[in-house]
């Protein structure tokens, strides 16, 4: 078995669709037809991926995984629905979700989608361990995927996370924006590279100060360098 599959999404033709190919690819799945009623299976079941719809009936995708992460649930989510705009995908990224496909989709895409997170998100657990980094005021624990600042939690979505600890993994080296799309986005998507500086201002804005950066750099024409240690 590949993996266990939890499906929120309230069109039951979908969902049957969903579960024939996937139970066909060697996952196991399990289906909610409600924000609340999938909200509750993912707090209580231990589930590789949820697939999310964002439109669903009694409380919305957007508050579902808002809440999952706030109870520290870390299964990475694929947002499925019909929006597309730029703000529903910043939207449900900044939320903590993981990747996300619009309706209607290719299902060859959406498995390959899935493969991905699955990659990166295995590929990080494994790498975690217990291992605890720190750099100034802020420790990186990668068991419990977490970031504190002078001890406190400091908050922050899954892609910046993300971000910081793959620049964690890679001291001192320039490291590209198309390198930054392949390893952290984890797929050949439409994504564009500036959309790796918007994602980088933000993780900025919660390490220190945009204006003076400390430990990010930007290296004209070739990317980004994390450092660790600064000299004063």
């Amino acid at each position: 078995m590949k993996g266990t599959i939890l499906i929120i999404e309230d069109e039951k033709g979908l969902v049957m669709a969903l579960e024939d190919r996937l139970g066909n690819e060697g996952y196991q799945t399990r289906a909610a037809y409600d924000g609340i009623k999938g909200e509750l299976e993912a707090l209580s079941g231990t589930y590789d991926l949820i697939i999310l719809d964002i439109m669903l009936p009694l409380r919305d995708g957007f508050q579902v995984c808002k809440n999952l992460r706030e109870h520290n649930v870390v299964t990475p989510v694929l947002f499925l629905t019909a929006r597309s705009t730029n703000i529903d995908t910043v939207m449900g990224l900044k939320l903590g979700g993981d990747d996300y496909l619009t309706k209607p989709f290719d299902m060859q895409v959406l498995l390959a989608r899935i493969e991905a997170v699955l990659r990166r998100h295995r590929a990080a657990e494994a790498r975690r361990g217990e291992r605890v980094e720190s750099f100034g005021p802020f420790t990186i624990d990668y068991h419990r995927r977490e970031v504190l600042k002078n001890g406190s939690p400091l908050v922050m979505n899954a892609l910046e996370y993300r971000l910081l600890e793959y620049f964690g993994r890679h001291p001192g080296r320039i490291i590209d924006r198309q390198e930054l799309l392949d390893e952290v986005w984890g797929y050949d998507s439409q994504t564009s590279t500036r959309t790796v500086d918007v994602h980088m201002a933000r993780l900025r804005s919660r390490l220190e100060e945009p204006q003076i950066p400390r430990y990010f750099q930007t290296i004209r024409g070739a990317g980004y360098k994390f450092d660790p240690a600064p000299q004063e």
